[in-house]
């Protein structure tokens, strides 16, 4: 199956571009995920618990570049399915972390909201490719 999900660019800085894709919650609330193609693992903000199925707490650390020289202490967590346009995705493994510092910044520059990084962890797993040109992203599964 081939999906081809809308993607929106977003400057928070002179030069600083984030790209953003939309899931669908199975509560039926649309949620912005970044796209990390340098994060290892998906994170998910701890703070929204009712999307939360499974959480396995001190399980992780985490390696975040240009936030902290240590690593960030993290618990794995397993989300409620969750859609990105028809992909339904079940059983999805994500760090969980505190997100509110970073979702303050993202709201003052561009008053949005975001649930969480795709990492390369779910980027490969559905052969993702980004379409600047076209603002698209094509997974294939």
């Amino acid at each position: 199956m081939r999906i081809k999900l809308p993607i929106e660019i977003i400057e928070l800085e002179s030069s600083n571009y984030h790209v953003l894709v939309s899931s669908k919650m199975i509560d039926g609330t649309i949620d912005n995920w970044v796209i990390d193609t340098g994060a290892s693992k998906s994170v998910f903000d701890k703070n929204l618990a009712d999307f939360i199925a499974f959480t396995e707490e001190g399980a992780e650390e985490l390696h975040a570049a240009n936030m902290s020289e240590e690593p960030l202490k993290t618990s794995l967590g397993i989300l409620k399915p969750l859609f990105f346009g028809k992909l339904k995705v079940e059983n999805m493994k994500v760090a969980l972390f505190d997100m509110n510092q970073i979702n303050e910044l993202y709201e003052n520059v561009a008053d949005i909201k975001i649930c969480g990084l795709l990492g390369s962890d779910f980027l490969l797993r559905n052969n993702a490719v980004i379409d600047y040109k076209r603002k698209v992203l094509k997974l294939s599964v």
